[in-house]
């Protein structure tokens, strides 16, 4: 299953991002500032790789409000990783599905792979084989690569925050 995206021409200021590192726990939320749709999906939707790992998404009147990395794949360094140079900028949002319109959960199985570059700053997590059409600044510091289905296979955190140190 694959989680299809919408995208419809940019409205507004360019979204903040807020991320948040739990000591604990070793998650990392990047929370998208601003207000939410009123169409489409409200809820979670659950990437998890076939190693275990997991991120999710938090959607909100079919808009992504966060992004949590909960379990950790192998991260790579890569220390040339950057970002795609070429963005398209647009509002994204996550339909309803016509087949099952009241679910609040998606949760979809696939190969998932991290890399980051050696100040781990820039963290790139990749949804299945590479098959990337477009990258779209979904806020300020987070992007989603999509497909030529407009089917989400990539996401993009950028300026994050180091992992705080024990006192």
């Amino acid at each position: 299953m694959n989680v299809s995206v919408k995208l419809d021409p940019p409205g507004g200021e360019l979204r903040s991002v807020e991320y948040r590192w739990d000591v604990d726990t070793d998650i990392l939320t990047a929370a998208v500032g601003g207000s939410y749709g009123t169409i489409g999906m409200t809820g979670s939707v659950e990437i998890e790789g076939s190693d275990g790992s997991w991120l999710i998404l938090d959607v909100r009147g079919g808009e992504v409000a966060s992004v949590e990395v909960a379990v950790w794949p192998d991260v790579r360094v890569a220390p040339s990783l950057a970002p795609p140079a070429e963005l398209t900028e647009a509002r994204v949002s996550i339909p309803s599905r016509n087949s099952q319109p009241g679910v609040a959960s998606l949760e979809v199985d696939t190969q998932l792979h991290a890399a980051a570059d050696s100040a781990e700053r820039t963290i790139h997590f990749r949804l299945g084989s590479p098959r990337v059409e477009a990258t779209v600044r979904l806020a300020r510091d987070l992007l989603l690569e999509l497909d030529e289905g407009h089917h989400l296979v990539g996401v993009w955190m950028l300026n994050v925050p180091p992992f705080p140190s024990e006192p």
